[in-house]
């Protein structure tokens, strides 16, 4: 595993979970594509406040059932509400501490980068350019950016032509990487990875009318003993973390639109 300047990023995929973080260390569980954007805010609060931040980058389903299975973590910050509110109902999230921290939008991308943009309102649009190709996604039933992608595509009548193309991840970086590297000619991902990887091109959006609302909500996790964690909290929802979540593509939640 990598240490990323003043933090350590966990992969949590096919590895164990850290352990208890001391009282100057938050542990934080966050959805992959808030990978870029937190890496910057943990090493700014580190600065700032001489806390760590560590952090395990996973799918939200992942996290959440690491979470169930009693993983030692302080905030999980969840790329879906769903996951969340599963942990509500077991009794695992601090009461109180739940606050809708961004939004998101879904797009496809290609590998190629003289890709032209495709017309959303076609029908076999991304099937007769995928071809025998495959379509990157996050696992369709259980990872948000696969869930607000099987929607998107159901919505718009493309689902049962595609669903036999796709190949789907563990995460939506992982369908991210499978697009970058030509492993799969397109994929579906959220706009903010879109933005984060230059080696794929952005060929259509989804409206936001297709698919549940893209929220992500920060908790605590019940029994965590350290009050950093709240302080970190605070922090991921204050101005400066707001100025770079813009800077890496997301709305605050917030926000109208």
């Amino acid at each position: 595993m990598n240490a990323v300047g003043p933090l350590l990023v966990a992969a949590v995929l096919g590895v164990a979970v850290p352990g208890p973080a001391r009282a100057d260390e938050v542990l934080v569980f966050a959805a992959a594509s808030l990978r870029d954007a937190l890496q910057e805010l943990a090493g700014a609060w580190q600065e700032a406040t001489g806390h760590t931040a560590i952090l395990s980058l996973a799918g939200s389903s992942t996290l959440a059932r690491q979470i169930e299975a009693g993983a030692p973590a302080d905030l999980f910050l969840s790329a879906n509400e769903a996951w969340v509110d599963e942990l509500e109902r077991d009794g695992l999230i601090e009461p109180g501490s739940r606050r809708d921290l961004l939004k998101n939008s879904l797009v496809i991308v290609a590998h190629d980068p003289e890709a032209t943009p495709l017309d959303m309102n076609q029908p076999d649009a991304l099937k007769a350019r995928l071809g025998d190709g495959r379509l990157a996604m996050a696992l369709v039933d259980a990872v948000p950016a696969g869930i607000y992608g099987k929607a998107a595509l159901q919505s718009l009548g493309w689902w049962d032509g595609l669903a036999p193309s796709v190949a789907q991840t563990d995460n939506v970086r992982t369908a991210l990487a499978l697009v970058a590297t030509g492993e799969a000619p397109f994929g579906i991902v959220y706009a903010t990875d879109a933005r984060a990887e230059p080696r794929v091109t952005l060929v259509g959006r989804f409206p936001a009318e297709t698919h549940p609302p893209i929220v992500y909500p920060l908790v605590r996790i019940a029994g965590s003993p350290t009050d950093a964690a709240d302080e970190l909290a605070d922090f991921l929802g204050g101005p400066e973390a707001a100025t770079v979540f813009h800077a890496h593509g997301f709305a605050l939640a917030s926000e109208g639109g």
